[in-house]
């Protein structure tokens, strides 16, 4: 079994708890997702099986749109809605008053990553040391928010729309958010409706997956490894330089430079390369071996 897997996360699940369970559903070691969701957080998992694992590197960075509830005047030490709250204000904001704010978190900043998170420092977990009650400074990670757009309606849980890069927390992005208008703010909901080129609208419950492994047909449901890479030119080869990708050596070939998906004369995907003067470099082989 080798491909990618798109799953609805449901609400309470931890991202290694889906992993974990697909394992089983699937009877496959080797699986991996890229992009964690937060346990109260639902939405596309993008999932890895098999020997698509290889590729779970290059789908960390792509960029992830959100759907987030935000809770303003309320303050917790999560930053959401689960954690303990610490200071409450009950001054009411308006809606010119909140997409004023909103202005001053597009574009590239810098986010204080929360101590409730996986964030190592010293070889130590920040949330380990944060339920412990300690606190550690940690340096800001430069991210850019491409979209941060206020839906329709009204409070007390406004709803926002957030398109953003690797690294982003967004209920750091709620508290900050809530920071600067004075009342403080919490996540109160989180949806993940995009990653890369992958969208909700293409995901799977669990529930879906085992109905489909026990019936013996999981395998439809997964996507081609090579549907992670459709945005870079395709390129086919011939017998001989097939042979010379699928040992690993380098070969000249008259194409742009810039990445190709490598294919084999029948179809196969083969691997992710870079063209660079003429000459052909695997970055990484995704063949049966």
């Amino acid at each position: 079994m080798n491909g990618i897997l798109l799953i609805d996360k449901p609400r309470d699940w931890t991202s290694h708890d889906v992993v974990g369970k697909l394992r089983g559903i699937l009877r496959e070691r080797r699986i991996g997702h890229s992009g964690t969701l937060d346990p109260m957080a639902t939405g596309l998992l993008v999932v890895f099986v098999g020997r698509a694992t290889r590729a779970v590197e290059f789908a960390e960075s792509h960029e992830k749109e959100y759907l987030a509830g935000l809770r303003l005047g309320v303050e917790t030490d999560t930053q959401d809605i689960t954690g303990t709250v610490l200071q409450t204000c009950d001054r009411a904001v308006s809606r010119t008053e909140l997409e004023a704010a909103l202005s001053g978190f597009r574009g590239e900043i810098d986010q204080i990553p929360p101590m409730y998170s996986a964030i190592k420092v010293q070889g130590r977990k920040l949330c380990d040391i944060a339920r412990k009650g300690g606190e550690v400074e940690r340096k800001p990670r430069h991210i850019t928010i491409s979209r941060l757009e206020l839906l329709p309606g009204e409070g007390p849980d406004w709803q926002l729309d957030v398109v953003c890069s690797k690294g982003t927390y967004i209920r750091t992005l709620c508290h900050d958010i809530g920071q600067a208008l004075g009342t403080g703010g919490a996540m109160s909901a989180l949806r993940r409706v995009r990653a890369g080129l992958f969208t909700l609208d293409g995901a799977h419950t669990l529930e879906e997956v085992q109905a489909a492994a026990d019936a013996g047909q999981a395998e439809h449901l997964l996507l081609p490894v090579d549907s992670l890479f459709a945005d870079v030119p395709a390129v086919t080869l011939d017998a001989r330089a097939e042979k010379r990708c699928r040992v690993g050596g380098e070969f000249a070939w008259d194409a742009p430079d810039g990445e190709a998906r490598l294919y084999a004369p029948g179809g196969e995907f083969l691997a992710l390369a870079r063209m660079e003067q003429g000459v052909c470099r695997t970055v990484k082989s995704f063949f049966e071996v």
